[in-house]
């Protein structure tokens, strides 16, 4: 059993675990009860009703949060010529190609988002194993295999981020740090529902999100009521 300090039991003390929240309320809770000296990260995670053993119903995707992520996105291109240069110009912190893809398979992927041109994929494709399990690998799907790397860099440093469901039917994804207005955060809260929402897969029965938590890096998890805090997928 994971132990807390007394700080986090004193804030735990607080919530009601058999209380379902409105969005705006449990956000206003997280920021009022704040502990932690740093800006925390503010999250969001559903329990979805789908069979993660079945490929017709995996859940993926990106949303772009109309504020902004409060944080600095670390961004990798695998390309070269001219989509390399457009990369560079629209701000990517690390491109190239067989020089990176040499690093990756060393085990480096101090990134948050790899972007890849479908040319390079070829090669990019071999590192899965490294690259998958930390959810880096490109993916047409989520736009971040194109050739058009300046447009790809410039929505995910503005704020441009990807959801996928873990082999659990798990989705978590942050939105926010809690020194962002309670309105900002819960635009964005909101859009990554609906992002969620509209990406039910339709092989997909029975109830779709099973339960919806909030949190914040150190604090505690707040059910909340996702058909009333959101518009109708």
């Amino acid at each position: 059993m994971a132990y807390h300090g007394k700080k986090y039991r004193a804030v735990a003390a607080k919530t009601d675990r058999t209380k379902i929240y409105e969005l705006s309320d449990a956000l206003t809770f997280l920021k009022t009860n704040k502990y932690s000296k740093f800006d925390e990260t503010a999250e969001i995670a559903f329990r979805l009703g789908v069979d993660p053993t079945q490929s017709d119903q995996m859940v993926r995707g990106t949303v772009s949060l109309p504020n902004g992520t409060g944080k600095k996105v670390r961004i990798l291109v695998f390309a070269t010529g001219p989509a390399a240069d457009a990369a560079r110009a629209a701000g990517a912190e690390h491109v190239g190609f067989e020089d990176m893809v040499q690093k990756v398979q060393g085990g480096w992927t101090d990134v948050d988002v790899m972007i890849a041109t479908p040319e390079c994929m070829k090669e990019v494709r071999k590192l899965g194993k490294v690259l998958g399990p930390r959810g880096l690998m490109p993916n047409p799907k989520t736009g971040t295999v194109t050739d058009d790397t300046a447009s790809a860099v410039k929505q995910f440093a503005a704020g441009r981020v990807e959801y996928r469901m873990d082999k659990n039917g798990n989705v978590q994804v942050p939105f926010g740090k809690l020194s962002f207005a309670v309105k900002a955060l819960q635009e964005n809260c909101q859009s990554v529902i609906d992002a969620v929402l509209h990406s039910k897969p339709s092989a997909s029965k029975g109830t779709y999100i099973r339960r919806c938590t909030l949190s914040s890096t150190m604090g505690p998890g707040l059910r909340i009521a996702v058909r009333e805090a959101v518009t109708e997928a």
